[in-house]
C-alpha cells in the first residue's frame, strides 16, 4: 500500500486496470472494425454485417476477459509461490535473510552499519512485507489482480467494438468501407488521447502509435475482402 504524508494522486495507482482497459478497448475497436471492413469489402448484406459484428463483439469480449483472468491469475500464483518461499526462509534462515536484506540496502547507498540497522528495524516491523518489497519487488500496487484485469478488459473490449457496429446502422451502405475506416480512426484517436491522459503519457506519441497499427490492420483485412470476395 502506498503511504504519503500528504494527499497525492499517483498515476501508477491505475496500472492494475489501465493496461487491461486500454488493451481491451484497442483490441475491440481494431479487431471488430478490421473484420467489418474486410467483410464489407466483399459486398454482403447489412444483416450479415450486423451478425458478424455482434459475433465479433461477443466472442472477443469473452475471450479477452477469460484470457486476461488466466494470464493475471498465473502471475498471482507465481507471486504467492514467491511469498511462500520467502516465508519459509524467514522462519528457517532468519539470520541469512537479514544479511541478504542488509546487502540490498548497501547496494542502494547505505553504509554497512546503517544498512544493518535499517534491515533489523524493518524486519521487526514486518519481515515478510519488507522482503517482498525490497527483495522480490512485490507491493500492493504491483500485486496481480485477476478480477480487476478481467472485468476491465472485457468491458473495454465491448466499449471499443460497439463503435463500428453502430457505424453499420448509421453509415451509408454505398461508402461503408471508407466510412467505417474513418469512424474507426476517429475512435482510435479518441482512445489514444484518453489513454495518454489517464496514464500521463505524451498524447501525440500514444495516439500515433494506436492509429498507425489500427490503419494497418484495416488495410490488411480490406485487401483480403477485395481479393477473395468472401467474409473473413
Amino acid at each position: 500500500m502506498h503511504h504519503s504524508i500528504h494527499d497525492e494522486t499517483h498515476l501508477s495507482n491505475r496500472n492494475h486496470w489501465l493496461r487491461a482497459a486500454v488493451l481491451g478497448a484497442n483490441d475491440g475497436l481494431i479487431s471488430t472494425a478490421s473484420l467489418l471492413v474486410g467483410v464489407a469489402a466483399a459486398g454482403p448484406s447489412s444483416q450479415t454485417l450486423m451478425l458478424t459484428g455482434m459475433a465479433a463483439l461477443t466472442a472477443g469480449a469473452l475471450s479477452m476477459a477469460a484470457g486476461e483472468y488466466i494470464s493475471v491469475s498465473s502471475q498471482a500464483d507465481t507471486e504467492k509461490a514467491d511469498l511462500d518461499k520467502e516465508r519459509y526462509e524467514l522462519t528457517h534462515n532468519a539470520e541469512r535473510e537479514l544479511l541478504e536484506l542488509t546487502k540490498i540496502y548497501e547496494t542502494r547507498g547505505l553504509n554497512h552499519e546503517l544498512a544493518r540497522q535499517v534491515a533489523v528495524s524493518l524486519t521487526e516491523h514486518s519481515a515478510l512485507e519488507t522482503h517482498a518489497r525490497d527483495e522480490i519487488g512485490l507491493t500492493d500496487l504491483s500485486q496481480a489482480k485477476p478480477i480487476h484485469a478481467s472485468v476491465a478488459s472485457g468491458l473495454s473490449f465491448v466499449a471499443g467494438a460497439i463503435l463500428p457496429i453502430i457505424g453499420i446502422v448509421l453509415l451509408p451502405a454505398s461508402t461503408l468501407v471508407w466510412s467505417l475506416a474513418i469512424l474507426t480512426i476517429m475512435g482510435l484517436i479518441l482512445l489514444g488521447i484518453i489513454s495518454a491522459r489517464l496514464g500521463g503519457a505524451p498524447v501525440i506519441r500514444a495516439t500515433t502509435r494506436i492509429v498507425t497499427w489500427g490503419i494497418l490492420a484495416m488495410m490488411a483485412t480490406a485487401l483480403i475482402g477485395r481479393l477473395f470476395g468472401v467474409a473473413v
